[in-house]
């Protein structure tokens, strides 16, 4: 059997009840949730360079065995040009072969500024992956000393956490999926998580902008699960002036 609009319009108002207990209690816990998942993304980030300067120091290495390669066999070349020279039967044939031995000492000499240059980097790659790793433990260090913080506080909070939870969760199944949805995408899209809220002082509980008497009448009768215009929020009720009377004494 459907529940009928007052008792969705009462489920609504304890769901929204223990959400906000719930709020509250996150709310003890401050900024360290937020801070634990920074540090962790800033964690992610060092290991992020550190692989990066890695393979980037992979690269050098490679770099600096192929310029070694490359002058064996310019050494190489250059032996076997100085014997031919001893054959040569004129002296363009002599000022060819000059002028190859000299291209080959080029070549290593520009394979040794290379391989000075990556050696280099490589260094700097280095001091730079060992400053990364220092500032890796400190935060390392942070981390570990906020998500104790943290557990402290969940470890305070946790019985009435997980009684709050089972709470809800029965409360949850006495609404209708489509409802919930459209509490829960509220909840969610408003700062104070405040969904539904009754009508005091003539007024939204959430906004608290004015709410004619009209829709206050409406809002009474309950035949109809009524919204504010302004912000959205479900009506549940109009809070009685003997209430208000009350709280103020």
């Amino acid at each position: 059997m459907e529940a009928t609009v007052p008792q969705k319009l009462e489920t609504l108002l304890k769901l929204q009840a223990l959400d906000s207990k719930l709020d509250e209690i996150v709310k003890m816990r401050g900024d360290l949730p937020e801070e634990i998942r920074d540090l962790e993304d800033e964690l992610i980030g060092f290991g992020t360079r550190i692989k990066k300067f890695e393979t980037e120091i992979e690269g050098f290495k490679e770099e600096i065995s192929n310029r070694k390669n490359a002058s064996k066999e310019s050494e190489k070349l250059i032996k076997k040009y100085i014997d031919q020279q001893s054959n040569v039967r004129n002296n363009r044939e002599y000022d060819a072969i000059s002028k190859e031995i000299e291209l080959q000492q080029l070549d290593i000499q520009l394979a040794e500024k290379k391989t000075k240059e990556a050696t280099l980097k490589i260094d700097s790659r280095n001091l730079e992956i060992e400053a990364i790793k220092n500032s890796l433990s400190e935060r390392e260090k942070d981390l570990a000393n906020k998500k104790s913080e943290l557990e402290i506080l969940v470890s305070e909070s946790l019985e009435e956490e997980t009684k709050i939870q089972k709470d809800r969760e029965k409360v949850q199944k006495q609404l209708e999926e489509r409802l919930y949805q459209s509490y829960n995408r509220l909840r969610h899209n408003l700062k104070n998580g405040l969904a539904v809220v009754l009508v005091k002082r003539d007024a939204c509980g959430g906004c608290f902008n004015t709410v004619p008497p009209q829709r206050q009448a409406d809002i009474k009768e309950k035949k109809k699960i009524i919204v504010c215009e302004h912000c959205g929020r479900i009506f549940a009720d109009v809070e009685s002036p003997l209430v208000l009377e009350t709280s103020k004494k």
